[in-house]
């Protein structure tokens, strides 16, 4: 396997301190093999206090671990051969993956992908335009609680599913875009593409956005601002249904999405297609939407 160079954009998340330690640190436990961060730019938003209150301290972390301090994004995308764009701010990815995807080199773009359907059809264009192979997830739908969950064999189809986790919101990423993505990245891992409409109810302390599929099955992401941290799920198979916690694993989840990342970095594929993720933004958009209005939102 090759050993890629791999370039950070955006040191203003704990993301990008966990995933140079996992790449970069072969005495990790968890240590995933087939890149390394070679070079970062510790770029952030000004008016987003979650992001500029911790580039200094992040990026003192990266640097610990041999990663080269550059200025530009651009300088990034020069010398590498891939890329994780980790910009906590999800409104800056669009202007940030047109200054990237003429270089033509694998792009990661952590959780969201964006923060508007609109935003979403232009990502996906400019990947199509340019022959850049993208892809972007919240780590939670690779944990192996759910990958094992999804493995069962003997209890027949899954005819729904009900994800849980925390889901604090901040003002500059509407709605669910903040902390809501990460349930509901999770149902769309146990039910895949295809929902029609959402229904959200909202109160101070917690979150139900319910959804119609297709197919006629049912998924929810429920959220809590009351206390409740853990991520899990219910999946409902036809001969019983499966909890799933994520809490009871030793790997950590951020480990399983780098070993996908690294794929995708090696054959240009992605295990989630950016057509789902595109769905994805616009199922938020709705979930947001009904939040709003108290109504159903066709998607």
């Amino acid at each position: 396997m090759r050993n890629r160079k791999i370039g950070m954009i955006g040191l203003d998340t704990s993301h990008a301190t966990a995933f140079t330690k996992l790449l970069n640190d072969p005495t990790n436990p968890f240590f995933v093999k087939g890149g390394k961060v070679t070079i970062a730019c510790p770029v952030g938003s000004s008016d987003f206090e979650l992001s500029y209150s911790r580039i200094e301290a992040i990026t003192k972390e990266v640097e610990q671990y041999g990663v080269q301090l550059v200025k530009t994004i651009e300088e990034v995308a020069e010398t590498c051969d891939a890329i994780l764009l980790e910009s906590v701010d999800g409104r800056v990815h669009l202007e940030q993956v047109k200054k990237l995807v003429g270089y033509q080199k694998p792009l990661f773009i952590d959780k969201p992908l964006c923060l508007s359907f609109s935003e979403a059809i232009e990502i996906v264009k400019l990947s199509e335009q340019y022959g850049t192979p993208i892809m972007s997830s919240s780590a939670l739908r690779f944990a192996e609680e759910v990958r094992q969950a999804l493995a069962i064999q003997d209890k027949g189809k899954i005819i729904g599913a009900d994800c849980f986790g925390p889901m604090d919101m901040v003002d500059t990423q509407p709605g669910y875009f903040w902390y809501g993505i990460h349930a509901i990245e999770m149902l769309y891992a146990i039910l895949g593409c295809g929902a029609q409409q959402v229904t959200t109810v909202s109160t101070v302390h917690s979150d139900l956005i319910v959804s119609q599929w297709e197919d006629g099955r049912i998924g929810s992401a429920r959220g809590s601002r009351g206390g409740n941290g853990e991520f899990g799920a219910f999946i409902h198979f036809e001969k019983g249904s499966h909890f799933v916690s994520i809490s009871s694993s030793s790997k950590p989840f951020y480990a399983s999405l780098l070993e996908e990342i690294i794929r995708f970095f090696n054959t240009g594929q992605s295990s989630v297609p950016l057509h789902e993720t595109q769905e994805i933004i616009r199922f938020i958009e709705a979930a947001n939407e009904s939040k709003d209005t108290g109504k159903r939102v066709n998607l």
